[in-house]
Order: C-alpha cells, then sequence, then structure tokens
C-alpha cells in the first residue's frame, strides 16, 4: 500500500498536478484557495517549471491560453469572484479547443460575498461561465483523495477532447486535511499534433484562434464541437451510488454535503427510512441515466445544495419530473447539517407534512 501524506484539500491539487506533468501555473490569490498558489510558488522553481502571481485573474486565464498553445499542461487556480473573471478567457480557451485544468474552490456569494464554503458557482461552471455555446468537464472532488485524484484526471480528460476541466470544490474541501496517496506513477500523456510550437521547416504552420469570421464557418465548428461534447457525455459520466439498492428515497449531493448526507442516511435508516444517495463526480457530464433509473424505484428526491437550489434543476431535468425533488439547502458560508438533512428525508418519506 501506498504510503500516505496529511494534507490540505488545495495543497493535494497542487502536489498531484505536479504529479500529472503541469509545469506551469497563473495565478492570482484569494481566499479560500491561496495555498494552492502558494504551494506552488514554492514547489515550481524546484523542478524546473514556472510559476507567476499575474497582475490579476484576467491576465493569469489568457497566460493559460498561451502556454496551452504550445501543447503544455497548465492549470490556474482561483475562487467564485476571480472565475468570474476569467469568464472571457475561459470562453477564448473553450473557441481554440485548447485543453487546461481550472480549479475554483468556491466561497460565498453573490459579489464579494464572504470566504466560507459554498456551491454556488454550479451554474457558472455546467452553464459555460463565459459567452458563446460551449461546455467544460466539471468534476466535484468529496474528499482530500478525490481532489489529489482528480486533479490527475481533469488533466488527461483536457488532453484527451481538447477542452477545458474544472475541478469545482467547496471551500471545505480545500482548506480540510486528510490522509492522502499520491503515488500516481508517470503520468498519462496525448500527442498534440495541432501545438504552436515551430515548424522547423517540417510541417504546415498551426494556427490557434476563436475567431471565425464566415458565419457558416463558425456554425460548422460549432456542430463539430458539440459533437465531441457528445462523446464526453457517452464516455465520461462519473457518479457514486451509495446504498441505492433497496432505496425509497434517494439523495443527490456533491463535495461536502454528500459526506453530511452520508450521515444523515445512516441515521435515517436506523429509523427505518430505506435512502440511499447519488453523488455526482462529474456535474458535468451530469449522471442523467442512473437518476432517471432511480425515479422509476424511488418516490422522492432530496438535492441538498450549499447554495439557493442550482443543482436541483438538473435533478429535475434528468428524472423528467417523474417524482417530486425537495431542496435542503443553506446558503451564504453555511452548511447543512446532519439534523437538517434528516428532517428532509423525513419530510420526502411523508413524515413530515406535505412538499
Amino acid at each position: 500500500m501506498a504510503d500516505k501524506v496529511l494534507m490540505k484539500g488545495n495543497e493535494a491539487i497542487a502536489e498531484a498536478a505536479i504529479a500529472a506533468g503541469c509545469r506551469f501555473y497563473f495565478g492570482y490569490p484569494i481566499t479560500p484557495q491561496t495555498e494552492i498558489a502558494a504551494y506552488m510558488a514554492k514547489q515550481m522553481p524546484k523542478i524546473g517549471g514556472t510559476f507567476l502571481q499575474a497582475e490579476s485573474e484576467i491576465a493569469a486565464i489568457n497566460m493559460v491560453y498561451g502556454v496551452s498553445s504550445a501543447g503544455k499542461r497548465v492549470m490556474t487556480s482561483s475562487s467564485s469572484p476571480g472565475i468570474s473573471l476569467k469568464g472571457e478567457g475561459l470562453s477564448y480557451i473553450a473557441g481554440a479547443d485548447l485543453p487546461a485544468l481550472v480549479v475554483n474552490v468556491q466561497r460565498g456569494g453573490p459579489g464579494l460575498g464572504g470566504i466560507q464554503p459554498s456551491q454556488s458557482d454550479y451554474f457558472q461552471a455546467t452553464k459555460g461561465g463565459g459567452h458563446g455555446d460551449y461546455r467544460m468537464i466539471v468534476l466535484a472532488p468529496a474528499s482530500v483523495q478525490e481532489m489529489a485524484d482528480l486533479t490527475i484526471k481533469g488533466f488527461e480528460l483536457a488532453d484527451q477532447y481538447r477542452m477545458t476541466s474544472m475541478i469545482l470544490a467547496d471551500g471545505t474541501m480545500g482548506q480540510m486535511m486528510e490522509p492522502v496517496s499520491l503515488d500516481y506513477g508517470e503520468p498519462k500523456t496525448f500527442e498534440k499534433p495541432w501545438a504552436v510550437t515551430g515548424t522547423k521547416m517540417q510541417r504546415p504552420h498551426n494556427v490557434v484562434n476563436s475567431l471565425y469570421l464566415v458565419p457558416e464557418e463558425l456554425e460548422r465548428i460549432n456542430f463539430e464541437r458539440y459533437e465531441k461534447y457528445k462523446q464526453v457525455e457517452e464516455n465520461e459520466v462519473r457518479f457514486e451510488s451509495y446504498q441505492m439498492d433497496d432505496a425509497e428515497i434517494c439523495i443527490v449531493a456533491f463535495g461536502i454535503a454528500a459526506r453530511v448526507s452520508k450521515n444523515a442516511i445512516a441515521s435515517a435508516r436506523e429509523k427505518g427510512i430505506k435512502v440511499g444517495m447519488i453523488r455526482p463526480i462529474t456535474l458535468w457530464p451530469f449522471p442523467k441515466k442512473p437518476l432517471c433509473e432511480a425515479a422509476d424505484k424511488v418516490k422522492a428526491f432530496v438535492s441538498v445544495e450549499l447554495s439557493m437550489g442550482q443543482m436541483i434543476e438538473d435533478v429535475e431535468l434528468a428524472t423528467r419530473c417523474k417524482k417530486p425533488v425537495l431542496l435542503c439547502n443553506r446558503a451564504g458560508g453555511m452548511i447543512p447539517t446532519v439534523e437538517d438533512v434528516l428532517a428532509s428525508i423525513e419530510k420526502a418519506n411523508g413524515e413530515g407534512g406535505a412538499f
């Protein structure tokens, strides 16, 4: 068994990125993700990598664009308001079909909000984040080990599909400490014949650009891009099914909300309520099929969120409104308690009144 070390979630992301072959990091400090930048600032010079604290989040994401164009693995990280500033650059990267890893360790909002954990950037991450028709692969860790594992996977998926991967973690995941194994071996790499690396007079020039002034050409590119996204939806859905074999109530939760929900499930089952959970690991592509199948077996769903209710819309769409979906939520940096989730389970089970 590989040795484990005690690390913060933010530090695990940084160390896993290095293990994945990332040698370029551009960012800007913002709580609660600053430890990622601090870790990279310390480690990158030791391994011949490049760390640069950009003058702004806007500058950082455009540096990512440039390095990715050259075919190198590159990462940036920020927290909610900083990701908003990166929105235009994220759209440019998508429009140029470039791979990159972006980390969002979420804080409460909107606006400056607060520095406590939140999941209120779900819409921003899964519905785009910037302008135009595009998608990002969105990975939602629920442990420090997954913070590391999904960082590795995020780089691989970004390279494989030539698109942005995003780690969408709440502030709790970034700040909590757990034992983590970082024994990944050699990183999986991909050929990048499209990269602008200099022709050496041996190949045609590569052009990396997102500008298409002929509408028919832009339409064609958009349709082709969505064919790629369709492949991602068919092949890359990840989720955890927890005690769903006999479940009559299904919780849907990710990140810290899923961890709280597991304790609530244990309490509910002690009371004789058959409840399980489907935990999306990929928020996009969303696990529509397992939720739709669950809708034929359970009598209700409970969406547990650190937001005013964003993922619940995808739960309702995935289940085609076959069964009622109850929202259990806290916002502004508050985390639902086990008692909060248990009360929602009892309500969904018909013990706490009508919806």
